[in-house]
Parts: C-alpha cells; sequence; structure tokens
C-alpha cells in the first residue's frame, strides 16, 4: 500500500483535509501506549497527548532534558525502537501527522508504520507498563514476550520515510492513507532512535453494524462512527470536539467560534428570549448509521461568559461520501428534529422525544447556533435502523 506522500518542508502549506477527521490514538478519544522498547527521556504516552507540544527551558530529569514526546535514549545495543498503540475505536485510517515539535538536534530521523486488527475480547500477552515509564526500558525477556503478536505479519502502511526536525516550518510530516481497511492496532518504529512529539492518526470510527443494530446509541458519538463533514467557523475549537467521549476537559475541548461581526449594535430579543440576529454558525455531521432520534443532551459545560444565545438541530438522509459541497447542502432537504431553543451557560441541556418535532431516519445532522459562541458535547440517542446510503 503506497500512501500519498505530503511536502512538509514549505512553509505555510495548510494541513491536508484528512486532519478534519478524527483523531483515532488520542488519549482523550481512548488511545493508549501498549508496549515501548524504551522510555528514557520522555514516556511515549506523552505522544498521544491531545494538547500541543510545549517546551519548558531549563527543565532536566534525573535521566536528563524534559521533553514532551516520546524520546528514547542514545542506543548503543543493536536493532531500532518501536511501540505498540492501541487506537481508541477500531477505525478506517485516512492519514498520519508525525509532529517532531522542538525535537530539533534528538528527531527519530527515520519511522515507519505497521497495522494488525484485533478482535475486541481478544486479550493481547503484553507485558504491563508502570504508571511512570520515564527512565526505564524494556528487558530481553520483554521482548520474547512480544513476539507472540507476530509482528512481521503486521500490514505495512507507511515504509520507512525520512522525517524532518522540529522547527515550526518542518514539525509536521504528513501522510495520506487510501484504504478502507479497520484497524485496532499501529507498531511504530524509529529508526534508529530519538523522538516525537505527538502521533495523530486521522480516521473514522467503524464499529460493527450487529453490535449496534436495534439498540439506543448516541447516533452522533465518533466511537460509533459520527464525523464532521463540515463548518462554518472553528476559530477556538474544531466542532469534532462535540462528538468526543466523556466530557470536556475544559473551553478548548469542545466547539468554539470566533464573535461574528454582523451582530448588530444593540441587540434585541423575541418574545420567545431568543435574540433576534441576522446569522449563526452551523456545523455538518454524518452519523455514525441511519438512525432514528429518541433524545437529545447538549452541553455548554466551561462556557459561561460564551455559550451560544440559541441552537438549532436538523436531519437529512444525504449520500455516504467523503466530500460535499455547498451546493449539495444547499438542495439537501432538512427536518427541524430540536427547534431554535434558548441555551444556559454551564449547563447540560436535555431533550426528551416530544421535544423532537421530526424523529427520522437521517444519516446526517446540522447543528446551527446563533449568533456564535461555544458548546461542549451533543449527544443524539436513538436506534441504529440501517447502514449510511452509498
Amino acid at each position: 500500500m503506497a500512501p500519498l506522500i505530503m511536502d512538509t518542508r514549505k512553509k505555510n502549506v495548510s494541513p491536508p483535509k484528512f486532519t478534519e477527521l478524527n483523531e483515532l490514538c488520542s488519549q482523550r478519544n481512548g488511545g493508549k501506549i501498549l508496549f515501548a522498547t524504551d522510555d528514557w527521556f520522555a514516556p511515549a504516552e506523552c505522544m498521544l497527548s491531545d494538547d500541543e507540544p510545549v517546551f519548558k527551558v531549563g527543565l532536566y530529569t534525573e535521566c536528563g532534558k524534559w521533553m514532551d514526546g516520546w524520546e528514547t535514549r542514545r542506543k548503543r545495543i543493536a536493532g531500532n525502537d518501536w511501540c505498540i498503540i492501541k487506537l481508541g475505536v477500531p477505525g478506517v485510517i485516512h492519514g498520519f501527522d508525525i509532529d517532531t515539535c522542538f525535537f530539533t538536534g534528538n528527531y527519530a530521523p527515520r519511522f515507519s508504520i505497521q497495522a494488525a486488527r484485533f478482535d475486541d475480547n481478544e486479550i493481547l500477552p503484553i507485558p504491563s507498563r508502570d504508571e511512570d515509564m520515564l527512565g526505564k526500558a524494556c528487558t530481553t525477556e520483554d521482548i520474547e514476550q512480544m513476539k507472540c503478536l507476530q509482528l512481521d505479519q503486521w500490514t505495512e502502511l507507511i515504509p520507512i520515510k525520512p522525517l524532518n526536525a522540529g522547527i515550526e516550518e518542518t514539525r509536521h510530516n504528513y501522510f495520506e492513507i487510501d484504504s478502507n481497511e479497520v484497524w485496532t492496532h499501529l507498531r511504530l518504529n524509529i529508526f534508529p532512535d530519538g523522538g516525537i512529539a505527538r502521533l495523530r492518526v486521522y480516521g473514522e470510527a467503524r464499529p460493527s453494524f450487529e453490535s449496534v443494530v436495534g439498540k439506543e446509541i448516541d447516533l452522533l458519538s465518533m466511537k460509533n462512527g459520527g464525523v464532521c463533514k463540515g463548518y462554518s467557523n472553528a476559530h477556538f475549537g474544531h466542532p469534532r470536539n462535540l462528538i468526543r467521549p466523556g466530557k470536556g476537559v475544559n473551553m478548548g475541548d469542545g466547539w468554539e467560534t470566533a464573535r461574528r461581526l454582523d451582530r448588530p449594535p444593540i441587540l434585541e430579543c423575541d418574545d420567545k428570549g431568543c435574540l433576534t440576529l441576522p446569522g449563526s454558525e452551523w456545523a455538518l455531521f454524518r452519523l455514525g448509521y441511519m438512525g432514528t432520534v429518541n433524545r437529545l443532551e447538549v452541553d455548554t459545560n466551561h462556557f459561561k461568559g460564551n455559550f451560544p444565545d440559541s441552537i438549532k438541530i436538523e436531519g437529512a438522509i444525504m449520500k455516504s461520501t467523503r466530500e460535499w459541497n455547498n451546493r449539495a447542502l444547499a438542495q439537501t432537504t432538512w427536518k427541524t428534529i430540536l427547534p431554535q431553543t434558548k441555551l444556559l451557560p454551564h449547563h447540560l441541556h436535555e431533550f426528551d422525544k416530544e421535544d423532537c418535532q421530526s424523529q427520522g431516519p437521517f444519516t446526517h445532522v446540522r447543528i446551527s447556533i446563533a449568533p456564535d459562541g461555544g458548546v461542549s458535547r451533543v449527544r443524539i440517542f436513538g436506534q441504529v435502523c440501517g447502514h449510511l446510503p452509498l
């Protein structure tokens, strides 16, 4: 399988389209390091952090300079370093970002990635990791134990490729993958040693239809296959955060737009208490499966002085394509699920079936907030009733 390699050495190159998808291995989305050959300077878990890398001048540990990423010692034995990562959800991978931020004289010069798929209930015989792996390395016995995974038979997604130094102009190393295979685990190899700040794995979750059909699930959740397909504004936070698992940890872990510049100088309200404004912001999502809506949750957790005045949620049946355009969006017949509804700050809003004007079935939803602001999570609970139309 030959990935499409993008040149990241040019300045001001926009991130590729696949970086708009869900992050399948981030810690908040359930990604986990299962094994690493060496964690001397910085444990591999740091590589899955959702936060941007930071550099702390003058900060050292007993093992050396503190670094925000995964960094192995300078290898003085035969071989190379590698780690095993369990994705937060089984999914189709569309692209990688190997970020070497702040690793300038100590970045891994080359890498490769392999992938495998294991059953959900399959227990892998992998050595346990301590809560703090700083300054530690695996043993010869650990390596022998890992042979049971038949790593040499894993599918190679990216062959050995060079990495760039972690200065701002070259830190992002993007690789696009053209495949519909579903994976659960990755092996990240670095040659021979060094550091990587962040590993971003972008794609779509693919739970089995048999595991969800006929059950009430969160149709919008990224763990059930939901994905953001477009939006009007994401100045402070991407709308894909709305469909992440768990509660939002802070305002950065939600969808927040810039303040709209077309707001009138003096704001007025209608008879329902909603602001009368000329515009709104929106985000479009494809559900994991076609489904009918039972109930909704809209959480403005952490958004206290910047929550939207109101929200509206609509549904439609659209073709399941990776791309969309404004013309197709305009020609879509939208049905109102939740009519324009006033919101409160830092509050979990719950809506039952009686609050929904239309229950579907739907394959896509459009979430509109007026005039702007931030929302932490949106949940759309309902029954799966079919696959998405091609």
